[in-house]
């Protein structure tokens, strides 16, 4: 699976980046280029489980496969969401089931460098390599403000 690397350099330390990431109201603004009304829910923990939302309650299914406060955040994606109901394994799933999304931050002095390294399934990278820079543009600006 092919990866991707989008990044940003944002004139913020890295801990008000980091909150404007994993902020309920930072993250439903920066991450509408994605989908409008897209909201999170975690429990925060290694191996725990984290559901990727729209407005309509479909999503992905992933857990945080690493964390280190401040410095990096990534994600497994497990499955999807779709009519309240968990796919964890149809066709469909396992085509892209283990993919990561993994958030780095790299600091220095009051700036810092966010870095997204991203497995790609074909049929999905010409929505991300759209929407990953008008997102990360939106975390830049909040982180900013």
């Amino acid at each position: 699976m092919p990866k991707e690397l989008f990044s940003v350099h944002i004139n913020a330390p890295k801990e008000k980046v980091w909150k404007v990431l994993w902020n309920d109201d930072t993250y439903r603004k920066w991450t509408v280029p994605f989908s409008e009304g897209s909201y999170m829910e975690s429990d925060w923990q290694i191996g725990g489980r984290t559901l990727f939302l729209g407005s309509e309650g479909n999503g992905m299914v992933s857990t945080i496969d690493e964390l280190k406060e401040n410095e990096i955040m990534s994600f497994k994606h497990l499955g999807m969401i779709k009519d309240g109901k968990e796919d964890l394994e149809s066709e469909e799933v396992k085509q892209w089931a283990g993919l990561l999304e993994t958030y780095i931050l790299e600091s220095t002095e009051n700036k810092t460098t966010l870095s997204v390294e991203m497995d790609l399934a074909d049929d999905h990278k010409e929505y991300f390599m759209e929407a990953f820079p008008k997102a990360l543009n939106l975390v830049k600006e909040l982180a900013e403000k």
